[in-house]
């Protein structure tokens, strides 16, 4: 990985775009610590020192801004309402036949469709940042703090919608910062922005687990942690390039005088064909239970009992519900986004089948069976990387959002493998020799 961008950083042109990369990256990280005006900074920071307000409901959320959810800054929203539109989007591809069909449309309607993302992102912004000052303002965004109340000392209405314009502009710059690096930068940008805010969050976590280790100071905690680090990505990385390739033959055509066809390719259906897109949802899902309950502050059985189990990352309940929701959720979105009917259409039309196996329904039907097969592992693989937080809650004493676990390592594995993969199908490009030397 080094050597390809150590490569990329002698070409000029590709030069050019990882210095431009790395500018809107320091332009995204310093927005992250721009205070929005209505906020006593000096209350926040009391509130982020205190470990148990620090390690509340909004932990996840937090990660994936980089840390300026809880220091509610300008950018405090981070890339969340634009990745919560765009799996609502490509969930409603499914479901509206309008989206369909533009999804079919090549490029124009993949415009099209980016442009309602870009809509859907700026209503859930406002929505979110409506949430997010309420909560500010009525002390439950840092539990067990003693100036959570006061973290927004002035609640009028103009301070408020003030709040709500700045951080919903905030992630229109965000989201704008993101298709500036696809367009001229390296990578996905969103994923790039993705990748920056969780790998911001790792020091400050890698240091409290060092901090409050107990064997040598400390640091046998903390290179214990390390190790299981360099583990857990050595796993992803194995599984996650991890694929079946089905073999696809397509038959030799005639027209005029030229042959056409006849040429052997693959289909190939990664074991983790989901994503993290699976733990996200599972996440989000049992979250809602506990955010009821904080806002409603009730003492009835059924809060207690939600209190007790599923707001309590280490209870039993919740570790077999968060286990069985992210299986679900894996063979869910393999369904909606993966069509073996299409794929089979497809392939007849132009002429390919799989050895032994007849074109049409019978190749449609195989390649359901062969991705049901491969989705089991690739979900379990997923439950039970994202329990690692939960058992690093109980031996090392972190928090939920333990760095080397769960949702943070899937997506810097993940955003960081095809980054890699990008440089170096441009450096062939720009580098090929041929056959003739």
């Amino acid at each position: 990985m080094l050597t390809a961008f150590a490569r990329a950083f002698k070409t000029p042109d590709l030069r050019k775009k990882l210095l431009f990369t790395l500018g809107i990256i320091v332009v995204y990280r310093i927005g992250t610590n721009v205070p929005i005006p209505g906020v006593d900074y000096r209350n926040v920071q009391t509130c982020i020192d205190n470990a148990e307000a620090n390690s509340g409901l909004f932990g996840l959320v937090n990660m994936f801004s980089g840390g300026a959810l809880l220091q509610i800054t300008i950018f405090a929203l981070g890339i969340m309402p634009y990745i919560t539109a765009a799996i609502i989007l490509q969930l409603l591809t499914v479901v509206i036949p309008r989206l369909e069909a533009l999804k079919k449309e090549g490029q124009a309607g993949t415009a099209k469709i980016t442009q309602y993302t870009r809509y859907l992102t700026v209503a859930l912004a406002i929505l979110q940042g409506t949430g997010l000052v309420a909560t500010a303002r009525s002390g439950a965004l840092f539990q067990g703090c003693p100036v959570a109340s006061q973290i927004v000392p002035d609640q009028s209405i103009f301070v408020t919608v003030t709040m709500v314009i700045t951080m919903t502009a905030g992630t229109a710059v965000v989201m704008w910062l993101g298709e500036l690096i696809t367009d001229r930068g390296i990578g996905n940008g969103m994923s790039i922005l993705m990748f920056i805010s969780i790998a911001a969050t790792f020091p400050s976590a890698l240091w409290a687990i060092k901090q409050g280790g107990t064997l040598a100071d400390g640091w046998i905690e903390f290179g214990t942690v390390m190790l299981v680090g360099f583990v857990m990505v050595g796993l992803v990385v194995f599984v996650e390039q991890a694929q079946r390739r089905i073999p696809v033959q397509y038959a030799k055509r005639m027209v005029g005088r030229r042959s056409y066809g006849g040429t052997s390719t693959y289909i190939p259906l990664k074991v983790n064909q989901a994503g993290v897109i699976p733990v996200i949802f599972a996440a989000s899902l049992l979250y809602i239970p506990a955010l009821i309950v904080q806002f409603s502050n009730s003492t009835a059985g059924w809060a207690t009992w939600i209190e007790a189990n599923l707001a309590d990352p280490a209870a039993t309940a919740h570790i077999v519900l968060y286990f069985f929701l992210i299986v679900f959720f894996a063979f869910f979105y393999v369904a909606i986004s993966f069509n073996p009917e299409e794929v089979a259409d497809n392939m007849k039309k132009y002429g390919g089948f799989i050895p032994g196996i007849r074109a049409g329904r019978p190749t449609a039907e195989y390649l359901s069976y062969v991705l049901n097969r491969i989705t089991w592992p690739g979900s379990l693989y997923l439950g039970l990387i994202s329990l690692v937080p939960t058992m690093a809650l109980a031996g090392f004493g972190a928090n939920q959002n333990f760095p080397f676990g769960g949702t943070s390592i899937l997506i810097i594995v993940g955003v960081g493998l095809e980054t890699v993969r990008q440089i170096e199908s441009q450096l062939q490009q720009r580098n090929y020799e041929g056959f003739l030397r």
